[in-house]
């Protein structure tokens, strides 16, 4: 769109004569210098008036990619301000949600936003910028983006939490509450910095869950940044990302567990070091323990478990109700745990008895529970019943190429 120019101040009727006249006598001196001596310069050329430059320059002009008073706008649009024959001094972009970032190019002739949009808002763009004369230009854009039910926005749950400190296993685990269907947009729009610095992947478990993590187990200290920006990004089938999330954590110690089924013993190493060896019992013929690569999920001090839960009947052989067991750690969604066991303690050390979990003495898992943070490493070995990558935070249970296989980019 093109801008006229604000008005100079004009000048007095006095003024405006004196110019005249002066112009007059100008005019008259220049003409009978030619007639006296037609070999002489003159400051004008023939054919050619004298108007000065300026006056000749092209208007200035500011456009924006979205027409004023537009209705149901995208709200994946990013605002963009460019200017023709002019710099610009400012471009901010308005609204009750509050101001929209973005940032000017080097040569001032364009302004980009770095966010989308809310849906059912009215944005104000207000442009400030200058010709080539100094003069001002000034132009106001006003748009309503199109509104968006709650049908149409998947909202993002993000692990860990801001501000936790996690094990060297923990992997990022965003969660969306409605399918994304372009994961591949999704996943543009989502980050993972780490220092020091080392190489991760996303991999798309499902149309709803995405994990991110290192080629190998993070080390011991390392700050993350997590930046899922995917507000009013288009996930496809006519839904959109609903809530940006920022999400910083720590990973605490190097803590892994090495678990063997065959010697029933626990290694407990932390940062390298074994600091003690655990009589332990896994599970029983029927309820194997998964060999493989396991992560904490959650801790709990006390928690009944209950046979019904992973599909032993009520009054079968095999069924158990028990209403605090203590020291739980939860490592599989189907139900594998470490936790107190003082009721098998006979046979810890020699024999496996339980129904999957990990059992060991009162004592012994008071003491690890102290020490162990969500993300440690249980490393599983010893029997026939692998471990899957979906089955908790599974993620180490595929080779890293195989793992980067799963990402949309």
């Amino acid at each position: 769109m093109s801008l006229s120019l604000p008005r100079r101040a004009r000048r007095s009727s006095a003024a405006v004569m004196t110019s005249l006249a002066l112009a007059a006598c100008v005019g008259l001196t220049a003409c009978d210098a030619g007639q006296t001596d037609a070999g002489a310069g003159s400051d004008t050329a023939p054919g050619r008036s004298g108007t000065d430059e300026s006056s000749q320059a092209a208007p200035a002009s500011v456009s924006a990619n979205v027409r004023k008073a537009a209705q149901d706008v995208p709200v994946d649009t990013l605002v963009a301000v460019t200017v023709a024959h002019a710099e610009l001094d400012s471009v901010k972009v308005t609204s009750p949600a509050g101001p929209v970032a973005g940032s000017m190019a080097d040569d001032a002739a364009s302004w980009k936003a770095s966010e989308r949009l809310e849906p059912g808002t009215t944005y104000t763009v207000t442009t400030l910028a200058h010709d080539g004369a100094g003069e001002s230009v000034r132009d106001v854009t006003r748009f309503t983006t199109a509104d968006l039910t709650l049908d149409q926005q998947t909202f993002p749950s993000v692990a860990p939490l801001d501000g936790e400190t996690v094990g060297v296993g923990m992997p990022v685990v965003v969660t969306f509450d409605l399918p994304v269907t372009d994961r591949a947009a999704i996943e543009r729009a989502m980050s993972v910095t780490a220092t020091p610095a080392q190489p991760g992947t996303w991999h798309w478990l499902s149309d709803s869950e995405v994990h991110y993590r290192p080629k190998t187990y993070w080390k011991a200290g390392t700050e993350v940044s997590v930046d899922v920006d995917v507000n009013g990004v288009d996930a496809g089938g006519g839904i959109y990302g609903q809530e940006d999330r920022d999400i910083d954590f720590t990973v605490g110690d190097a803590h892994v567990y090495k678990v063997d089924a065959r010697t029933h013993q626990m290694q407990v190493f932390s940062n390298g070091d074994l600091l003690r060896t655990i009589p332990i019992t896994t599970g029983k013929a029927g309820f194997t323990t998964r060999s493989g690569t396991k992560v904490i999920m959650e801790k709990f001090e006390s928690r009944r478990m209950n046979s019904e839960t992973v599909g032993i009947a009520a009054g079968s052989a095999e069924a158990y109700d028990i209403a605090d067991v203590q020291y739980a750690m939860r490592l599989t969604y189907s139900g594998e745990f470490i936790h107190a066991a003082p009721w098998s303690v006979s046979s810890q050390g020699s024999a496996n008895v339980s129904h999957g979990c990990t059992g060991m003495s009162t004592e012994n898992a008071a003491w690890l529970y102290a020490m162990t943070l969500r993300g440690d490493v249980v490393e599983y070995t010893g029997t026939d019943r692998p471990m899957t990558l979906d089955n908790g935070y599974g993620d180490w249970n595929a080779s890293y190429a195989d793992y980067r296989a799963a990402s949309a980019l």
